[in-house]
């Protein structure tokens, strides 16, 4: 890894997983956490490490570059602050809560030659890696039909809903498979534990080329499924990150049509390898080798808008349909 150093702003529940990956790629600078207790924690476990209470002070060191991992609606005020002091950046999704805010941080990263990304971090998982490989080259025929199910018994939160929470990671998905914008999307949800917060939702998507699809997300399931289908003129894909061994399942299977009457072929279905490497550790190993070199083009802020765009449109529907 290239000799820098970064910055965690935020040691909760995602940041603490910045620090101990930045810290296993020898980059881990410093922490900026204002919960005393427990950036004290973390100092005593990384004592090579400097803590700071405020951004404020960690702006006065000399870091290469800072992650994003506080509440969305604190991304905004910190990434501004962090770019207008020159110094690269990585958000956690959802970048932010409004389009405003996002096309002003992307304007921002361009006035201050700062490079911007977007903590989407399945778009590194080598299993999406490897199934947008299988699309490019054909192996399903034209992409049809994508659905996704992200499905737990929690964590629930108060502060956003179900479909902010976890349908980021699967529309970045969606539009890293299509390559284009939906031009038309739908959502629906129910709230039954906290009035006002969907516990579960499902969204509608229509891409150019005629390509569809639906995320189903839910805190409120009995069992935890992880589950993404890909269907195509010629064959199927299937991923499921939250079985034993998180299998890319190709299937010689589809329907043609024989004077007018749909006929199947149900072919057989094979495994398909890939490198089990983690998400998180490329996803920052990128972040941190694009450091004061080229933009990066995987996760970077348009992006993040287009997601950003998608979770606008669709939450404004869902807000319609509870008032």
């Amino acid at each position: 890894m290239p000799n820098k150093k970064i910055c965690v702003v935020g040691a909760g529940r995602w940041g603490k997983n910045h620090i101990r990956t930045f810290n296993e790629l020898g980059v881990l600078g410093g922490i900026v956490e204002s919960n005393q207790e427990t950036l004290n924690h973390f100092l005593e476990q990384y004592s090579h490490v400097n803590g700071f209470s405020t951004l404020r002070d960690a702006l006065n060191n000399n870091f290469d570059g800072f992650t994003i991992a506080t509440p969305a609606e604190t991304h905004y005020e910190i990434a501004k602050t962090i770019m207008e002091a020159g110094k690269h950046i990585l958000i956690e999704k959802p970048f932010t809560l409004n389009i405003e805010h996002a096309e002003e941080l992307i304007k921002l990263s361009d006035e201050n030659n700062v490079n911007l990304m977007v903590g989407h971090v399945l778009l590194f998982h080598p299993a999406i890696i490897k199934i947008k490989e299988l699309i490019n080259n054909g192996k399903i025929g034209h992409l049809q039909y994508i659905y996704s199910n992200r499905l737990n018994l929690g964590q629930v939160r108060t502060q956003e809903d179900v479909f902010w929470s976890l349908a980021p990671h699967d529309i970045s998905i969606f539009q890293y498979f299509t390559d284009s914008f939906p031009k038309e999307i739908k959502a629906q949800g129910s709230s039954f534990l906290q009035k006002g917060i969907h516990d579960s939702t499902i969204t509608y998507l229509k891409y150019p080329k005629g390509v569809e699809g639906h995320i189903f997300v839910s805190w409120l399931h009995p069992f935890k499924e992880h589950r993404l289908v890909v269907i195509g003129s010629e064959a199927m894909i299937t991923f499921e990150d939250s079985a034993e061994g998180k299998p890319i399942k190709l299937y010689s299977k589809k329907f043609y049509m024989r004077n007018g009457v749909p006929e199947k072929i149900d072919g057989p279905m094979k495994r398909i390898e890939y490198e089990k490497k983690l998400a998180l550790d490329e996803e920052l190993k990128y972040f941190v080798e694009h450091i004061d070199g080229e933009k990066p083009t995987t996760s970077n802020g348009q992006h993040a808008l287009e997601v950003t765009k998608i979770l606008v449109e669709a939450s404004n529907q869902l807000q319609v349909a509870r008032s």
